[in-house]
């Protein structure tokens, strides 16, 4: 799996917390992260982190054909 990614059982969740900031420092909204927490950020980040994350697992599997 691709960096960050861990294990993809439901309680341990998909992401660590530190490729969680690394996304959410990416996407522009690690301040309101820092600020309020993970339940302060809007829902379209969140979604848009989920994307992100996507997007790089797969150039991560296409590196590695």
């Amino acid at each position: 799996m691709g960096k960050g990614l861990v294990n993809l059982g439901r309680r341990k969740g998909i992401m660590t917390e530190g490729f969680k900031e690394e996304l959410a420092k990416e996407l522009g909204f690690y301040d309101v992260v820092q600020r309020e927490g993970w339940g302060g950020i809007r829902a379209v980040d969140a979604g848009n982190m989920v994307k992100l994350a996507v997007e790089k697992a797969q150039r991560q599997m296409s590196d590695k054909r």
